[in-house]
Parts: structure tokens; sequence; C-alpha cells
């Protein structure tokens, strides 16, 4: 009945809900159907993502995020409003609302996240990075003096951040994620068997075998493709071990930029993070053997945490227990109530 404190993962590829007091209450794809003609949205999340690669001339689906951040402005504002509605339901007052945004995000982006909560019906809008609630998400105590590692690999952005005393030391968050590796399936697909297949096949791939490290036993799937010298329909059966090729420019992105925040990393911290070890969190992070790589490669231990899809909407929502302590759009909510009322405990 009156206004609730909602939480939104905001994330390229899925949308999670938070409301105090009740979890997770929602999980849905970042996805909407709108008909041309009529400018009306006819399915938003799961239902607009069956939708994908199978509408008519005059209905389409889209995802309105990009790479982390809105890049169709209207789309997303109607699409936040909906979730909201859902969540929430029937209220005297407008919720407050937090979403996390990721570390790199620009000024102007960062306004057009607020302006599109604002509009979608939030009495205040609150920002958070999303490697600060990836971290509280994964239980970690981030008040304490202490240096711990988060990389956050979600669909558009991975996020990496060395996080002390309630706020972020150093960041690195680059445009190379889940939407990416579906990329790269694809490319190899109709590189080695001439066969073109579509980003909800890809992903399919992704989850079954998706692998960056050689199992100890190999797995397969049978896809169906277009053939591109014949026209046809055909079938295909991908490997696991070849995923570790198909995902490679991806993966060592992704690597180098782990590596490049440990080098800036405080020598004080460099200590801690071995100690505590690396943490990854996002859907990214349950490729297999991802944490066995950058357990070789940077020599400190890597662990993926646990509900790791779900880290940073769980993040978000023990961050509503500290809102009333909040400016309002702030970027960095841990290191912003530092300032007012002292190291920020969750």
């Amino acid at each position: 009945m009156f206004g609730k404190d909602i939480g939104i993962d905001l994330g390229t590829a899925t949308v999670l809900v938070y409301v105090k007091g009740k979890g997770i209450v929602l999980k849905e794809p970042s996805v909407v159907a709108i008909d041309k003609n009529t400018d009306r949205i006819l399915k938003v999340g799961r239902d607009a993502q069956e939708m994908l690669g199978r509408t008519p001339g005059n209905i389409i689906a889209i995802r309105p995020l990009r790479d982390g951040v809105i890049s169709q402005y209207e789309i997303t504002l109607r699409m936040i409003q909906h979730f909201i509605r859902q969540a929430s339901g029937p209220a005297i007052f407008k919720p407050r609302v937090m979403i996390c945004v990721p570390s790199g995000i620009t000024e102007v982006e960062e306004r057009a996240v607020v302006d599109a909560a604002t509009q979608a019906g939030a009495k205040k809008t609150y920002l958070i990075e999303e490697p600060v609630a990836a971290a509280i998400g994964a239980g970690i105590d981030i008040s304490v003096p202490n240096g711990n590692m988060v990389v956050d690999i979600g669909g558009g952005t991975t996020d990496i951040a060395v996080i002390s005393l309630g706020g972020v030391v150093v960041s690195e968050s680059i445009k190379v994620a889940g939407d990416k590796f579906d990329e790269a399936i694809m490319r190899f697909v109709r590189k080695k068997y001439n066969v073109l297949i579509g980003e909800r096949t890809a992903e399919e791939i992704k989850i079954a075998i998706g692998s960056v490290w050689t199992r100890e036993e190999r797995k397969s799937i049978d896809v169906k493709g277009r053939c591109l010298i014949q026209g046809l329909p055909k079938m295909v059966r991908i490997w696991s071990d070849e995923m570790i090729e198909a995902l490679d420019e991806p993966i060592t992105s992704i690597v180098e930029a782990v590596c490049a925040v440990i080098e800036r990393t405080p020598p004080e911290l460099i200590g801690d993070v071995v100690e505590n070890g690396i943490v990854m969190t996002g859907g990214g992070s349950l490729l297999y053997g991802l944490d066995i790589l950058l357990s070789n490669v940077t020599g400190i231990p890597t662990r993926v945490a646990k509900n790791a899809v779900s880290c940073v909407a769980l993040g978000t929502g023990k961050s509503l227990d500290n809102i009333a302590h909040i400016p309002e759009g702030a970027i960095n909510i841990s290191r912003t109530r530092t300032e007012q009322t002292g190291i920020m405990t969750m």
C-alpha cells in the first residue's frame, strides 16, 4: 500500500528487482517487443525474448541496453516503468529506487539512468557501482580496511574493482562480457562450419558447453543454423573444447583488464587481495574454468561467489537499509556515506 524501497540491477541481458523485506521478486530478460505501427509495447521480459529473431515486419523485439548503458532511452524508460509497477504493485506513495550502474559510467549516462527512473515513477533515485553491490551481495565486509578484489562479468560490461574501507580504490570497466561471448561464438561457428546462427542459439551454446579451460569430460551440443553455402538449414555438433578457441579473444581482454587493475593496486592492498582471493560474480563468471584461468595467470586464488548471477541485486537490496543516509544520485554510495556518517557497515 505504501511506497516501497526497490533495488534494480539494470543489466544489459537481465533485469533483477529487489524489494525491501521481500528479496528478489523479479528476474526478467532486458527485452521489449513493440508494434512499430502503433508504438505500443506488446511484451516485456521473457515473453519478449521469445520473439527475438522471430517477429513479423511490424513488430520489433529490442534490447534497449547495450554495453551496460541505455542505448534507447524511451524504450528503457517504459521497460523500467513496467518492472517498477510489477514489483511495487498498487501503492499510495512512489518508491525510492536504487539502481546498479557500471563503474566506468559517464556523467551523461548516469544522468540518463536517474532521469529514466524518475520519469518511470521513482520518488528518489540512487545509484550504486556494480562492483560495490557485487561485493556486498557476495558477503564481503567492505567496511574494513582490507583489500578485496571483485570481478563482475555481466551481459554488457565486466567491472573489476579493488574495494577497501567501503569504497572503490582501483577499478576498471570494459565493454566485454556475455554479449561479446555470444558474438564470438557466432563468429566461430560461421568461420569453422559455414553456418549462421542467431544470438539466442549462441547463448544456448555458451550456457550448455561454454568453457575457457579443458574439461575432464568433453561435452557437446547439436545446434541448427543456416548453411552459408547452400542457404539451407543445417545441424552441427559443437564441442566444449572448441569453445576455448571461440572465446579466446573476449576472455583475453578480461584477463588483461584484471591484470591492469592488479598493477594499479597500492602495494598495501596487494597482500590483502592475495590472501582474500579474487571473487567473481555475474553470469559470465559461470563459464567453465574461468576461475582456474584467472588463478593461473594472476597467481591469486579465484572463486566464483555463491548465487553469482544474483549478487549485484542482493547487494543492492542490502544497501537499501542505508538509503536514508545516501544523497540522491550518488554514484559511489559507499564512499559518499563515509563522508557523512562514518564507515558503512553491511
